[in-house]
């Protein structure tokens, strides 16, 4: 796909997400100014397509930090235990401050996310044999324990229903006035790409990186940092949605390399188009009715996943 191919593509799929719904919109009415049909363009399809594209590249930009940092490809927020730890995060706020809100929550869900990846990383580093597949199983299981435990307080409390109808990614309670803590993604973005040359450098190794003057643990710790922040928000706002963060870098840098001052801002059109074209298609699928994106997402990015795995191995 050429460069210019892929803005369009991406523009496209924003006016498909704005036209595809149970409410139709006739452009009309739009260009007549017709309330009914701004009310269901502002209050609705423009925050959702506004949370979509945000969730997806942030998403995506965690999984460059998180494979710059491990220097494996097969790594993201949820082959590593982040999502899972926001998610212990946020309902150890809900248990032991009820009445809490989500700046709270997700100041909890924060911490618990860079508290797990700070952990996860040091048990990669003490890794003498770095197998390629053995480094995001690790991941798997760290964060399978990870929502045992969380899913047993939430058994233990009465909430695991509840807990699992709002923790799976679904953008279709995205309205106007709850889903704003998500542009916390923007100047995650903007620091990301002023520290690429510096991630890029992280991914060459410590000592490379060491020698050539960077400071390791505090790039080490910005990233993780940027990561939680970034994870926190999107889990808050919609839950949880895997694979993004692992798909579209590995095909990024299949075609465009390794350089992330130049592959940022594909990587960022990926992982929005991405997320666009997965809500589009569960919307569509059992029309009117809608198809979480955490199982559209969640079906694709593991069939790309489990292919990426394979053609490693060859």
């Amino acid at each position: 796909m050429t460069r210019a191919a892929f803005p369009l593509l991406f523009l496209s799929l924003c006016v498909a997400s704005l036209l595809v719904g149970v409410k139709q919109v006739v452009w009309s009415d739009v260009l007549a100014l017709d309330d009914d049909a701004w009310l269901t363009l502002t209050a609705s399809r423009f925050p959702r397509l506004a949370a979509l594209v945000l969730t997806g590249v942030g998403l995506s930009i965690c999984g460059v930090i998180l494979q710059q940092i491990v220097r494996n490809r097969f790594v993201e927020p949820a082959t590593s235990g982040g999502l899972d730890a926001a998610k212990l995060g946020i309902l150890v706020a809900l248990i032991a401050f009820p009445a809490s809100g989500a700046t709270t929550r997700m100041l909890l869900a924060l911490v618990f996310c860079f508290g797990a990846s700070l952990i996860y990383v040091a048990i990669i580093r003490r890794i003498q044999f770095r197998n390629t597949v053995l480094v995001p199983v690790i991941g798997l299981m760290y964060g399978s324990v990870l929502s045992a435990i969380a899913e047993f307080y939430a058994y233990r409390n009465n909430i695991l229903q509840s807990m699992q109808g709002w923790l799976l990614g679904d953008f279709s309670k995205i309205v106007q006035g709850n889903y704003e803590i998500v542009y916390l993604i923007l100047p995650i973005v903007a620091v990301t790409y002023l520290f690429a040359h510096r991630f890029t450098i992280l991914g060459m190794g410590e000592g490379m990186a060491t020698s050539l003057g960077l400071s390791y643990s505090a790039t080490v710790t910005l990233g993780l940092l940027l990561v939680a922040i970034t994870v926190s928000a999107t889990v808050i706002t919609v839950g949880t949605i895997p694979f993004v963060g692992l798909v579209v870098p590995n095909l990024v840098a299949l075609y465009r390399g390794d350089n992330l001052g130049r592959t940022l801002p594909l990587v960022a059109l990926g992982g929005a188009s991405l997320l666009l074209a997965c809500d589009i298609l569960g919307r569509l699928l059992i029309y009117p009715y809608e198809v979480p994106i955490g199982l559209t997402a969640g079906s694709i990015g593991g069939i790309v996943f489990l292919a990426l795995i394979i053609r490693k191995n060859r």
